[in-house]
C-alpha cells in the first residue's frame, strides 16, 4: 500500500554514492581522400533459357466452351384439327393420360367434376380445356398445349379449336406444327356435316397444308359409337370421300394415312386393336404411327426465327411460341422485329422445366427483360441482333383465289394471316394472272380477278410486318387471306421490294 496515500511519510533510506565513470574525449577525425562515385551501368536481364524439361511442358489449354445437353430423342409438334365436336380435345387429353402426363388422381377429379355437370364423357377433354367457359360449352376457344413422351420420341400437343369462329386461333396452332392429326367423326350425320361445303374438315385440312404441315394422320374417331360399332363400310366411306379431296389440296401419297380409333375408350391409341373388336384392321395404332413419322433435320447455325404467339405476366413478362430455326441461350441479347427493340433472355422454359438453351423446333416460354408488356404483340419475331428478319409494309405475292362471291379489283381489302400475324391488307396492284400448271404469265395488269385464278399481286399493310420470301424461309413466307369469316385465298411471298431480288420472284 502506498504510504503517501495512507497519509504517513515514507521511511528514510540511505542512498549509496557511486563514482561517475570517466569518459575519454573523442579522437579527431582523420582526413581521408574523397572517392570518385562511379555510376553503375544498368545490367540487362537475360531471358531465362528454357531447359528441355520446360519445353516438354504443354501450353495452357483455352477454357472449353459450355456444352448444353439436350434430350437425344427426336421432337415433333402435333396439331389436332377437324370439325367442332369431332373429339380433338378428348383424344389429346387421353394421350396425356395414357403416357402418364396426367395422373390417376387428377383424372378422377376431372371425372367427378364432369359428372356433376352431366358431361361425364368430357373428362379427358378437361385435361386440355382449362377455362370454365370451354368446359361449360364443350368448345375449345384457344389453342391449348401439352406435351408427352414415349421411349423413342418427345411430342408437343397443340389442340386447335374446331369452331369456325376461332379459325384464326387454329391457324396460329397449325403454323407451329410439323404433323397434323385430322380428327373425323364416324358418327352418322357428324362426318357429313364436317365434310360438306361450309364444314371445318375441308378448311382445316387446306389451312394446315398452307401453314406448312407436311404430314397428316387422319383418325376416324367414334368407331365404337352405337351408330357405327366398328363397321368397315362406314370407315371405307369416310376414307373414299376424303382421299380425292386431300390429293387436290396438295397432299401426296405417303404424306397422309388413315386409322380407326376411339378417343373415349382409348382403342387403337396406345395399343393395337384386338381381332375380336375390329377384325378387318391390322395396321399400327396411333402411337406407333407417330413414332415412325420422319423427323425434319433442323440446323442450329441458321438465323433465329421465333414468332411470338402470345404473352402473359408471371414474375416478369413471358412470351411463348415455337422456334423455327437457330438456337440461343439464356442470358443472350436479342432483338424484337419489326420494332427493333433489344431484349435480354432472362429464362427459357421447355416442357415445364427451366433450360439454358433453346433448340430449333422447341415450343418454349421465354422470360424477357428490357421491354414492357404493352410493347410486345403476337406476330413479333424474336431474332439475333446481327441477323434480324426483314420488316416491310408491302410485298409481292402469288395468290390462289378460292371461293369469292364477287370479282376482285385493286383496292380490295381482307385479313392477312401469316405465321402469328393477323393484319388487314390491301391489294394495291394486280400485276398479272398465271397459269397454275405451267407458271407462265397469261395476262399482265388485269382489270379484275376472280375465284379459281392464280395471280401475282402487290399487297400493302398499314404497320410493318416481319416476313421472308417463300424461297428464303418457307415458314415465314406462307399466308392465308380471309374475309367475312371465310378463307378466300392462300399464297406465298415472292418478293420484298428493296430487299429481295427479282430472281426470287421467278
Amino acid at each position: 500500500i502506498n504510504a503517501e496515500y495512507m497519509g504517513t511519510p515514507p521511511p528514510e533510506t540511505k542512498q549509496e554514492i557511486k563514482p561517475e565513470p570517466v569518459v575519454k574525449p573523442p579522437e579527431p577525425p582523420v582526413d581521408e581522400p574523397e572517392k570518385e562515385v562511379v555510376k553503375e551501368k544498368p545490367v540487362k536481364k537475360e531471358k531465362p533459357v528454357k531447359t528441355q524439361d520446360e519445353d516438354d511442358k504443354p501450353a495452357p489449354k483455352p477454357k472449353p466452351k459450355k456444352e448444353y445437353k439436350r434430350d437425344p430423342r427426336p421432337h415433333l409438334n402435333l396439331v389436332f384439327i377437324g370439325h367442332v365436336d369431332a373429339g380433338k380435345s378428348t383424344i389429346s387429353g387421353h394421350l396425356l393420360y395414357l403416357t402418364g402426363m396426367v395422373d390417376e388422381r387428377t383424372m378422377e377429379k376431372y371425372e367427378r367434376e364432369a359428372k356433376i355437370k352431366g358431361r361425364e364423357s368430357w373428362k379427358y377433354a378437361w385435361a386440355m380445356d382449362i377455362s370454365e367457359e370451354e368446359r361449360d360449352k364443350g368448345k375449345t376457344h384457344e389453342t391449348g398445349s401439352g406435351y408427352f413422351e414415349t421411349k423413342d420420341r418427345r411430342f408437343t400437343i397443340l389442340d386447335a379449336p374446331g369452331h369456325k369462329a376461332f379459325v384464326p386461333s387454329m391457324i396460329g396452332g397449325a403454323c407451329q406444327a410439323d404433323v397434323g392429326i385430322l380428327v373425323i367423326s364416324a358418327r352418322k350425320g357428324e362426318f357429313e356435316t364436317g365434310f360438306e361445303k361450309g364444314g371445318q374438315t375441308r378448311e382445316h385440312a387446306m389451312l394446315a397444308k398452307t401453314a406448312g404441315v407436311r404430314h397428316l394422320v387422319i383418325v376416324i374417331n367414334k368407331m365404337d359409337d352405337p351408330t357405327v360399332e366398328w363397321n368397315q363400310e362406314r370407315y371405307n366411306e369416310c376414307v373414299d370421300k376424303l382421299t380425292p379431296f386431300l390429293k387436290v389440296t396438295g397432299y401426296q401419297k405417303g404424306s397422309y394415312e388413315f386409322m380407326p380409333i376411339s378417343g373415349l375408350s382409348g382403342a387403337n391409341m396406345a395399343e393395337r386393336l384386338e381381332p375380336g373388336v375390329c377384325p378387318w384392321y391390322s395396321g399400327p395404332c396411333l402411337m406407333e404411327s407417330l413414332n415412325s413419322i420422319p423427323v425434319p433435320e433442323l440446323s442450329e447455325d441458321e438465323p433465329v426465327r421465333l414468332p411470338i404467339q402470345g404473352k402473359y405476366k408471371e414474375m416478369g413478362l413471358i412470351v411463348h411460341g415455337t422456334n423455327y430455326s437457330g438456337a440461343f441461350n439464356s442470358g443472350d441479347k436479342m432483338i424484337l422485329m419489326p420494332t427493333k427493340v433489344p431484349v435480354w433472355i432472362d429464362g427459357i422454359i421447355h416442357e415445364g422445366q427451366e433450360v439454358e438453351r433453346c433448340f430449333p423446333g422447341d415450343n418454349v416460354q421465354i422470360r424477357l427483360k428490357g421491354v414492357e408488356e404493352e410493347d410486345v404483340h403476337s406476330g413479333f419475331v424474336l431474332c439475333e441482333l446481327k441477323r434480324p428478319v426483314p420488316a416491310c409494309t408491302q410485298f409481292n405475292a402469288q395468290v390462289l383465289l378460292l371461293e369469292c362471291k364477287n370479282i376482285i379489283t385493286a383496292g380490295y381489302t381482307c385479313v392477312l394471316h401469316i405465321h402469328a400475324i393477323a393484319e388487314e391488307c390491301t391489294f394495291s396492284q394486280l400485276l398479272c394472272t398465271i397459269d397454275r400448271k405451267t407458271n407462265k404469265v397469261l395476262k399482265k395488269q388485269p382489270p379484275f380477278i376472280k375465284g379459281g385464278e392464280t395471280v401475282l399481286v402487290r399487297i400493302e399493310v398499314q404497320q410493318p410486318v416481319s416476313l421472308e420470301t417463300f424461297k428464303t424461309f418457307s415458314k415465314l413466307g406462307r399466308f392465308m387471306l380471309r374475309d367475312e369469316g371465310k378463307t378466300i385465298g392462300v399464297g406465298v411471298v415472292t418478293k420484298l421490294p428493296g430487299i429481295s431480288s427479282d430472281k426470287d420472284e421467278q
